[in-house]
């Protein structure tokens, strides 16, 4: 094991020495995007940067990128932008995981604006946050064989007439009067810029999505300040230098691939090892994942928890894992159970990384050394602070919370945006007390941070809050549970009761009761014991691999109304769909009959529901 140069941050006490010890401005490892590569260049040149695996094979020959040449690429990026869209592009991508997805990411901040785009949205969606962005370029994966991205942005450029459209690595020939990227690449210089590059520091580096795909796009500004603070404190707490190597399977449109696991340890000459172009959703990846590890000596493994779950499901089969100091893992809650298990199977701690859009990505990390805590989130980065405070009925907030008390987490720091693109959107999230971004937290003793659900995320049974965290954890410590995520279903008398979705381990077995029993053992809350469990073959998750609680409201409700009609109105036969409007939640019954006696009745049972019914012939 290397000794790390990085200051070792252990607790909130050498935190505050640390950043008493040199202001943010002083201390800050670069003023711009284009800064953090040219110093990375100057002092890791010949060191590689990343590394493109496309199978984990042992006969794999992967591509490798030296900083040297990723900052030419990043330049001739810059440069081609510039010459196409004019001063301050704007650059929209669609595209996986690839070294180019760096060079197009990167290359648009040094001169503009970059927009990464979701590729799995419907063109209409992306038209919107194109537009919204007024973005200039879009880059976007050219024809391919299993990926639909080049008929999206061809649909998107129809919409958006003025777009300028560039093809990246197609896998056939395009006849569609496209720019290609690696013509302009090639054709640009990467030696210096030759425009005028980003003034950096407040200046607006990128929008990133979020919120949701219906509805008015909402767009996070990043700064170049709030970029390179998040990733400088995820790498100090970390400890990452040029000595680490780094798996990487979060997809490039997403913030945690662009800040904690690219600039961060690229501040530092870190190895980044890019998962597959579909990072840990590419079979093989997962299937590999130890050979790899063993192949590259990978110090910083991990992922999404799901896919650390998955990881954690294959076995060694005698691969030397010796390498391995620490598992890294955010995005969603780390089941305890799972912690434990990389615990067991690795020799090496899990450290959770807690992250919001708004706050380019990192609000705390659970540092690489010091006393550890499973389920804590860690401490807030340098530079940065994270309060607890009490939650009001407005949804504004209090006082600080004393340790213990659970209340609205709220951030302050150079990392946090200075809101979304649209003004509008900042009401009650970007606030005078600081950043109110959902989360309930609360803190130990030693001021370690636990985030134990979202605000919207509460299951409120008869007035009493339930943090579905609790269940999820109670059912994850069974030895078959590979994945549990609990919602509120409604309840005519409760308003929502508890249920939980859970996913078994492959070739593993439980049944309903002894769930319940294992759940109701370990939930020292009767309100929160789970009326109902599901066990099903898979759960919703989102294209980042956190749990997608919206589907399994809308499962959740139409169970209970499937329930009724068979059980108390005898009605098996009827359609139910649910969907989310404008106006709340709305159930759709479609009876197969014109009786209007029997709609009535139907109606009837479901007053008092906090739903909307709508009974059809």
């Amino acid at each position: 094991m290397h000794a790390s140069s990085s200051p070792v941050l252990r607790d909130p006490g050498d935190i505050g020495d640390f950043e008493r010890a040199a202001p943010w401005p002083q201390r800050a490892p670069a003023h711009s995007i284009l800064d953090v590569f040219e110093r990375a260049a100057t002092r890791f040149a010949e060191r590689p940067a990343l590394t493109m695996l496309m199978t984990g094979e042992p006969d794999e020959r992967p591509r490798v990128v030296s900083y040297a040449q990723l900052l030419d690429l990043i330049r001739r990026a810059a440069n081609a932008f510039s010459a196409l869209a004019g001063p301050r592009p704007v650059v929209a991508y669609m595209l996986p995981n690839l070294i180019e997805t760096h060079a197009v990411l990167w290359g648009a901040e040094c001169v503009g604006s970059s927009l990464p785009v979701n590729f799995l949205l419907q063109p209409g969606a992306i038209a919107e946050l194109l537009r919204a962005a007024e973005a200039d370029i879009l880059v976007a994966l050219g024809p391919h064989p299993r990926l639909d991205i080049w008929e999206k942005a061809l649909e998107v450029q129809r919409l958006l007439p003025g777009l300028r459209l560039v093809r990246a690595d197609a896998a056939v020939a395009g006849d569609d009067g496209a720019h290609d990227l690696g013509a302009l690449l090639a054709a640009a210089r990467g030696d210096a810029l030759t425009c005028a590059p980003s003034a950096g520091g407040d200046a607006v580096a990128a929008y990133f999505h979020t919120g949701g795909t219906t509805g008015e796009p909402k767009l996070v500004q990043h700064t170049h300040t709030n970029q390179i603070c998040a990733a400088f404190g995820a790498a100090t707490l970390l400890n990452l230098d040029e000595h680490t190597v780094l798996t990487q399977g979060f997809p490039m449109f997403h913030v945690a691939a662009a800040m904690p696991c690219g600039l961060g340890p690229f501040l530092h000459g870190a190895h980044v090892l890019m998962m597959s172009p579909g990072g840990y959703r590419e079979p093989a990846m997962v299937r590999n994942y130890w050979r790899i590890v063993e192949r590259y000596r990978v110090t910083v493994a991990g992922g999404v928890p799901t896919a650390v779950g998955a990881i954690l499901d294959v076995a060694l089969d005698g691969a030397d894992i010796s390498s391995v100091q620490l598992g890294l893992t955010g995005g969603a809650p780390a089941p305890r159970a799972m912690s434990q298990r990389w615990e067991q199977v690795t020799g090496t701690r899990l450290h959770e990384v807690l992250g919001m859009t708004e706050t380019a990505g990192v609000v705390s990390v659970a540092p690489r050394h010091g006393a550890h805590r499973i389920g804590s989130v860690g401490f807030p980065i340098p530079y940065t602070r994270a309060e607890v405070r009490r939650l009001l009925p407005d949804g504004g907030v209090g006082e600080v919370l004393p340790a213990g008390q659970t209340g609205a987490l709220v951030i302050s720091g150079p990392h946090v945006s200075p809101g979304y693109r649209n003004p509008a959107h900042d009401k009650g999230v970007f606030t005078a007390d600081g950043l109110i971004g959902g989360d309930l937290a609360y803190t130990d003793s030693e001021g370690r941070l636990f985030v134990c659900g979202r605000s919207k995320d509460l299951i409120i049974r008869s007035g009493h809050n339930i943090d579905p965290e609790m269940i999820e954890q109670a059912l994850t410590d069974h030895p078959s549970v590979a994945l549990a995520a609990a919602v509120g279903q409604p309840d005519v008398y409760a308003g929502e009761l508890p249920v939980v979705y859970v996913r078994l381990r492959p070739g593993a077995a439980a049944s309903e009761p002894e769930l319940r029993a294992h759940a109701q053992a370990r939930i020292d809350e009767r309100p929160a014991w789970p009326r109902q469990i599901y066990i099903v073959d898979d759960i919703p998750l989102t294209s980042v691999g956190k749990i997608f609680k919206p589907a399994l409201r809308l499962d959740a409700t139409r169970r209970l109304v499937e329930s009724v009609l068979a059980h108390e109105l005898q009605l098996a036969d009827a359609d139910v769909e649910v969907a989310n409007t404008a106006r709340g939640l709305e159930v759709r019954i479609a009876l197969g009959s014109d009786d209007a006696a029997e709609r009535d009745r139907v109606r009837a049972a479901f007053e008092g529901y906090l739903f909307s019914t709508r009974v059809d012939a």
